[in-house]
Protein backbone atom coordinates (compact mmCIF):
# COMPACT_ATOMS: atom_id res chain seq x y z
CA UNK A 1 0.00 0.00 0.00
CA UNK A 2 1.45 3.54 -0.87
CA UNK A 3 1.68 5.75 1.46
CA UNK A 4 0.08 8.95 1.45
CA UNK A 5 2.48 11.04 3.74
CA UNK A 6 3.96 14.08 2.11
CA UNK A 7 1.34 14.36 -0.61
CA UNK A 8 0.32 17.73 -1.07
CA UNK A 9 -2.38 19.78 -2.98
CA UNK A 10 -1.09 23.27 -2.69
CA UNK A 11 1.84 24.27 -5.02
CA UNK A 12 2.86 26.69 -3.01
CA UNK A 13 4.45 24.23 -1.02
CA UNK A 14 6.63 23.01 -3.57
CA UNK A 15 10.15 23.84 -3.24
CA UNK A 16 11.07 25.96 -6.49
CA UNK A 17 14.87 24.30 -6.75
CA UNK A 18 12.80 20.90 -6.75
CA UNK A 19 11.51 22.57 -9.53
CA UNK A 20 14.12 23.12 -11.92
CA UNK A 21 16.18 19.80 -10.56
CA UNK A 22 13.36 17.55 -11.59
CA UNK A 23 11.94 19.38 -15.04
CA UNK A 24 16.05 20.39 -15.71
CA UNK A 25 17.04 16.77 -14.61
CA UNK A 26 19.97 18.56 -13.15
CA UNK A 27 23.21 16.41 -12.01
CA UNK A 28 23.50 18.69 -9.17
CA UNK A 29 21.31 19.31 -5.92
CA UNK A 30 20.32 23.43 -5.63
CA UNK A 31 21.38 24.67 -2.40
CA UNK A 32 21.76 28.16 -3.02
CA UNK A 33 24.63 28.24 -5.90
CA UNK A 34 24.15 29.40 -9.10
CA UNK A 35 24.52 27.39 -12.22
CA UNK A 36 23.99 27.64 -16.02
CA UNK A 37 22.62 25.04 -18.13
CA UNK A 38 21.99 24.60 -21.88
CA UNK A 39 18.69 26.08 -22.84
CA UNK A 40 15.75 23.70 -22.26
CA UNK A 41 13.88 26.04 -25.05
CA UNK A 42 16.36 26.33 -27.68
CA UNK A 43 18.90 23.30 -29.56
CA UNK A 44 22.08 25.38 -29.03
CA UNK A 45 26.13 24.46 -28.27
CA UNK A 46 27.12 26.91 -25.83
CA UNK A 47 24.67 27.15 -22.25
CA UNK A 48 23.16 30.02 -21.76
CA UNK A 49 20.29 29.63 -19.10
CA UNK A 50 20.95 30.93 -15.65
CA UNK A 51 19.39 29.33 -12.76
CA UNK A 52 19.75 31.33 -10.09
CA UNK A 53 19.05 31.70 -6.29
CA UNK A 54 17.25 35.32 -4.76
CA UNK A 55 15.28 35.97 -2.23
CA UNK A 56 14.80 32.40 -0.68
CA UNK A 57 13.73 30.80 -4.12
CA UNK A 58 15.23 29.97 -7.39
CA UNK A 59 15.02 31.66 -10.51
CA UNK A 60 15.89 31.71 -14.18
CA UNK A 61 17.08 33.75 -17.33
CA UNK A 62 17.41 32.36 -20.26
CA UNK A 63 19.43 34.27 -22.66
CA UNK A 64 18.99 32.22 -26.05
CA UNK A 65 15.03 33.30 -26.06
CA UNK A 66 14.84 35.74 -23.72
CA UNK A 67 12.30 34.19 -21.06
CA UNK A 68 13.28 34.85 -16.99
CA UNK A 69 10.68 34.62 -14.19
CA UNK A 70 9.96 32.04 -11.37
CA UNK A 71 9.33 28.50 -11.27
CA UNK A 72 5.87 28.47 -12.25
CA UNK A 73 6.87 31.22 -15.19
CA UNK A 74 9.40 28.43 -16.23
CA UNK A 75 6.88 25.19 -16.14
CA UNK A 76 3.98 27.58 -18.26
CA UNK A 77 6.95 28.90 -21.03
CA UNK A 78 7.87 24.78 -21.07
CA UNK A 79 5.09 23.08 -21.37
CA UNK A 80 2.71 25.93 -22.93
CA UNK A 81 -0.12 25.67 -21.24
CA UNK A 82 -2.56 28.31 -18.59
CA UNK A 83 -1.38 28.63 -15.24
CA UNK A 84 -4.02 26.03 -14.10
CA UNK A 85 -2.97 23.66 -15.85
CA UNK A 86 0.93 24.05 -15.06
CA UNK A 87 -0.19 24.25 -11.19
CA UNK A 88 -1.81 21.18 -11.69
CA UNK A 89 1.27 19.05 -13.51
CA UNK A 90 3.39 20.47 -10.85
CA UNK A 91 1.29 19.03 -8.14
CA UNK A 92 0.91 15.56 -10.14
CA UNK A 93 4.11 15.50 -10.78
CA UNK A 94 6.06 16.48 -7.27
CA UNK A 95 3.55 13.65 -5.57
CA UNK A 96 4.18 10.97 -8.20
CA UNK A 97 8.05 11.44 -7.40
CA UNK A 98 7.22 12.04 -3.88
CA UNK A 99 5.91 8.52 -3.53
CA UNK A 100 8.27 6.89 -5.75
CA UNK A 101 11.56 8.47 -4.67
CA UNK A 102 10.27 10.20 -0.70
CA UNK A 103 9.40 13.37 -0.04
CA UNK A 104 11.74 16.31 -0.36
CA UNK A 105 12.79 17.52 2.79
CA UNK A 106 13.94 20.80 3.71
CA UNK A 107 17.68 21.84 2.86
CA UNK A 108 19.85 23.99 4.30
CA UNK A 109 21.40 26.89 1.44
CA UNK A 110 24.65 27.89 1.62
CA UNK A 111 25.49 31.95 1.09
CA UNK A 112 27.64 32.08 -2.03
CA UNK A 113 29.21 35.23 -2.59
CA UNK A 114 29.73 36.23 -6.06
CA UNK A 115 33.12 36.64 -7.68
CA UNK A 116 34.54 40.09 -7.80
CA UNK A 117 36.94 41.28 -10.20
CA UNK A 118 40.42 41.56 -8.42
CA UNK A 119 43.69 42.42 -10.11
CA UNK A 120 44.43 42.67 -13.89
CA UNK A 121 47.11 43.83 -15.91
CA UNK A 122 47.10 45.03 -19.20
CA UNK A 123 49.35 44.22 -22.24
CA UNK A 124 50.07 45.49 -25.66
CA UNK A 125 48.11 44.72 -28.49
CA UNK A 126 49.90 41.63 -30.75
CA UNK A 127 49.57 40.31 -34.59
CA UNK A 128 47.04 37.90 -32.86
CA UNK A 129 44.37 40.47 -31.62
CA UNK A 130 44.84 42.25 -34.63
CA UNK A 131 43.56 38.97 -36.70
CA UNK A 132 40.42 38.52 -34.45
CA UNK A 133 39.32 42.34 -34.48
CA UNK A 134 39.84 43.35 -37.85
CA UNK A 135 38.33 40.20 -39.59
CA UNK A 136 34.99 42.27 -38.02
CA UNK A 137 37.01 45.60 -39.30
CA UNK A 138 37.79 46.88 -36.02
CA UNK A 139 40.86 48.97 -35.90
CA UNK A 140 43.11 49.21 -32.44
CA UNK A 141 41.84 52.95 -32.55
CA UNK A 142 38.46 51.61 -32.54
CA UNK A 143 39.30 49.49 -29.81
CA UNK A 144 41.15 52.16 -27.97
CA UNK A 145 38.08 54.81 -28.59
CA UNK A 146 35.73 51.82 -26.97
CA UNK A 147 38.34 51.28 -23.92
CA UNK A 148 39.17 48.17 -25.01
CA UNK A 149 42.22 46.92 -23.59
CA UNK A 150 44.06 43.07 -23.86
CA UNK A 151 44.59 41.29 -20.89
CA UNK A 152 47.99 39.42 -19.92
CA UNK A 153 45.85 38.25 -16.70
CA UNK A 154 43.03 38.95 -14.48
CA UNK A 155 41.35 37.41 -10.72
CA UNK A 156 38.39 36.94 -9.63
CA UNK A 157 37.90 37.15 -5.74
CA UNK A 158 34.96 35.99 -3.62
CA UNK A 159 34.70 36.04 0.46
CA UNK A 160 33.63 32.58 1.64
CA UNK A 161 33.57 31.53 5.78
CA UNK A 162 35.78 34.28 6.33
CA UNK A 163 38.22 34.08 3.68
CA UNK A 164 39.04 35.09 0.34
CA UNK A 165 39.19 32.99 -2.67
CA UNK A 166 41.18 33.53 -5.34
CA UNK A 167 41.35 32.68 -8.96
CA UNK A 168 43.49 33.87 -11.79
CA UNK A 169 42.87 33.42 -15.09
CA UNK A 170 45.96 33.88 -17.82
CA UNK A 171 44.36 33.23 -21.45
CA UNK A 172 45.00 34.27 -24.49
CA UNK A 173 42.52 36.38 -26.17
CA UNK A 174 41.19 37.88 -23.15
CA UNK A 175 40.08 41.98 -23.38
CA UNK A 176 38.66 44.24 -20.86
CA UNK A 177 35.42 46.53 -21.69
CA UNK A 178 36.52 49.63 -19.47
CA UNK A 179 34.53 52.87 -18.63
CA UNK A 180 36.23 56.20 -19.24
CA UNK A 181 37.86 56.13 -16.16
CA UNK A 182 39.34 52.76 -16.91
CA UNK A 183 36.76 50.53 -13.93
CA UNK A 184 36.56 47.56 -16.18
CA UNK A 185 32.94 46.43 -16.73
CA UNK A 186 32.95 43.21 -18.34
CA UNK A 187 35.55 40.72 -19.25
CA UNK A 188 35.37 39.36 -23.20
CA UNK A 189 36.90 35.81 -23.79
CA UNK A 190 35.89 35.22 -27.54
CA UNK A 191 37.68 31.49 -27.42
CA UNK A 192 36.35 30.42 -23.89
CA UNK A 193 33.38 28.66 -25.39
CA UNK A 194 32.24 28.27 -22.10
CA UNK A 195 32.51 31.96 -20.33
CA UNK A 196 32.62 34.20 -23.25
CA UNK A 197 31.26 37.09 -21.24
CA UNK A 198 32.06 37.97 -17.41
CA UNK A 199 29.54 41.15 -16.56
CA UNK A 200 30.98 43.13 -14.00
CA UNK A 201 28.80 46.07 -13.92
CA UNK A 202 25.82 47.37 -15.39
CA UNK A 203 26.69 49.71 -17.86
CA UNK A 204 25.43 50.38 -21.15
CA UNK A 205 28.28 50.01 -23.38
CA UNK A 206 29.25 52.87 -25.53
CA UNK A 207 27.75 55.55 -22.88
CA UNK A 208 30.72 57.38 -22.39
CA UNK A 209 31.89 57.89 -26.14
CA UNK A 210 28.29 59.69 -27.01
CA UNK A 211 28.70 63.07 -28.04
CA UNK A 212 24.81 64.10 -29.04
CA UNK A 213 26.29 65.60 -32.43
CA UNK A 214 24.37 63.00 -34.65
CA UNK A 215 21.07 62.98 -35.86
CA UNK A 216 20.30 59.46 -35.65
CA UNK A 217 20.74 56.51 -32.48
CA UNK A 218 21.23 52.96 -33.13
CA UNK A 219 20.75 50.39 -30.73
CA UNK A 220 22.83 47.13 -31.07
CA UNK A 221 23.11 43.66 -29.87
CA UNK A 222 26.70 44.02 -28.90
CA UNK A 223 29.78 46.55 -28.52
CA UNK A 224 31.30 44.66 -30.93
CA UNK A 225 28.59 44.91 -33.50
CA UNK A 226 28.80 48.93 -32.18
CA UNK A 227 32.08 48.96 -33.08
CA UNK A 228 31.99 47.38 -36.05
CA UNK A 229 29.08 50.04 -37.40
CA UNK A 230 31.12 52.62 -36.51
CA UNK A 231 33.29 52.09 -39.54
CA UNK A 232 30.31 52.34 -41.63
CA UNK A 233 30.27 55.99 -41.60
CA UNK A 234 27.02 56.71 -40.53
CA UNK A 235 25.46 60.05 -39.22
CA UNK A 236 24.68 58.07 -36.01
CA UNK A 237 25.93 57.43 -32.68
CA UNK A 238 25.65 53.67 -31.17
CA UNK A 239 25.23 52.18 -27.96
CA UNK A 240 24.34 48.56 -26.84
CA UNK A 241 22.68 47.46 -23.50
CA UNK A 242 24.37 44.52 -21.50
CA UNK A 243 22.17 42.22 -23.43
CA UNK A 244 19.86 41.76 -26.11
CA UNK A 245 17.12 40.84 -23.32
CA UNK A 246 18.53 43.95 -20.65
CA UNK A 247 16.05 46.48 -21.38
CA UNK A 248 16.90 50.00 -21.41
CA UNK A 249 15.05 52.01 -18.60
CA UNK A 250 12.50 54.21 -19.72
CA UNK A 251 14.27 57.52 -18.33
CA UNK A 252 16.95 56.47 -20.13
CA UNK A 253 15.36 55.99 -23.42
CA UNK A 254 13.14 59.34 -22.65
CA UNK A 255 16.94 61.29 -22.87
CA UNK A 256 17.60 59.71 -26.06
CA UNK A 257 14.50 60.50 -27.55
CA UNK A 258 14.98 63.82 -26.60
CA UNK A 259 18.74 63.95 -28.13
CA UNK A 260 18.16 62.61 -31.43
CA UNK A 261 15.66 63.14 -33.88
CA UNK A 262 15.50 58.98 -34.74
CA UNK A 263 16.02 55.96 -33.11
CA UNK A 264 16.06 52.33 -33.91
CA UNK A 265 17.73 48.87 -32.87
CA UNK A 266 19.86 46.70 -35.05
CA UNK A 267 19.58 43.04 -33.09
CA UNK A 268 20.90 39.63 -33.77
CA UNK A 269 18.89 37.76 -36.82
CA UNK A 270 17.50 34.91 -34.70
CA UNK A 271 14.77 34.62 -32.64
CA UNK A 272 16.16 36.64 -29.35
CA UNK A 273 17.20 39.29 -31.59
CA UNK A 274 13.68 39.62 -33.38
CA UNK A 275 12.12 39.24 -29.57
CA UNK A 276 14.10 41.47 -28.06
CA UNK A 277 13.38 44.12 -31.23
CA UNK A 278 9.67 43.45 -30.49
CA UNK A 279 9.77 44.38 -26.92
CA UNK A 280 11.51 47.96 -27.89
CA UNK A 281 8.79 48.30 -30.50
CA UNK A 282 6.05 47.57 -28.39
CA UNK A 283 7.23 49.61 -25.00
CA UNK A 284 9.16 52.10 -26.28
CA UNK A 285 8.03 52.78 -30.12
CA UNK A 286 11.31 52.43 -31.36
CA UNK A 287 11.24 50.55 -34.84
CA UNK A 288 13.90 47.77 -35.89
CA UNK A 289 15.96 46.74 -37.84
CA UNK A 290 17.14 42.87 -38.80
CA UNK A 291 19.91 42.38 -41.14
CA UNK A 292 19.23 39.57 -43.34
CA UNK A 293 23.15 37.97 -43.34
CA UNK A 294 24.74 36.42 -40.72
CA UNK A 295 23.56 36.30 -37.21
CA UNK A 296 24.97 40.13 -36.47
CA UNK A 297 26.80 42.88 -37.99
CA UNK A 298 30.18 42.29 -37.08
CA UNK A 299 29.75 38.41 -38.40
CA UNK A 300 27.89 39.95 -41.44
CA UNK A 301 31.40 42.46 -42.24
CA UNK A 302 33.22 38.71 -41.21
CA UNK A 303 31.55 36.81 -43.64
CA UNK A 304 30.69 39.21 -46.86
CA UNK A 305 32.83 41.98 -46.24
CA UNK A 306 32.09 45.47 -44.82
CA UNK A 307 31.03 47.00 -48.66
CA UNK A 308 29.04 44.07 -48.97
CA UNK A 309 27.38 44.75 -45.49
CA UNK A 310 27.01 47.89 -45.81
CA UNK A 311 25.14 47.78 -49.03
CA UNK A 312 22.40 45.61 -47.72
CA UNK A 313 22.37 47.76 -44.54
CA UNK A 314 22.24 50.88 -45.67
CA UNK A 315 18.56 51.20 -46.63
CA UNK A 316 17.67 49.34 -44.07
CA UNK A 317 18.77 52.00 -41.78
CA UNK A 318 17.00 54.57 -44.18
CA UNK A 319 13.93 53.12 -43.60
CA UNK A 320 13.51 52.86 -40.16
CA UNK A 321 15.31 56.55 -38.97
CA UNK A 322 13.09 58.36 -41.57
CA UNK A 323 10.96 61.02 -40.08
Amino acid sequence: MLSTKGIIDDPRKIPSHWVFEFYCKLPEKLIGQDIKIKSVFRNEKTPSMCIYYKNGNYRFKDFSSGLAGNHIDFLSFLFNCSLPQVLMRIINDYNTSAMNNGVVTDREFISYTRYRIGEYKVRKWTSEDAKYWMQFGIDSRTLDHYNVSPLDFYTLRRDIDGETQKIIFERPYTYAYRRIDGTPYKIYQPKNTEKKFLKLADYIQGTDQLKFNQPNLIICSSLKDGMSLSKFGYNAEIVAPDSENSMISAGVMAMYKSRYKAICTLFDNDIAGATSAQKYKDVYNVPSVILPMSKDVADSVRDYTMSSTRNVLTPLLKEALKK
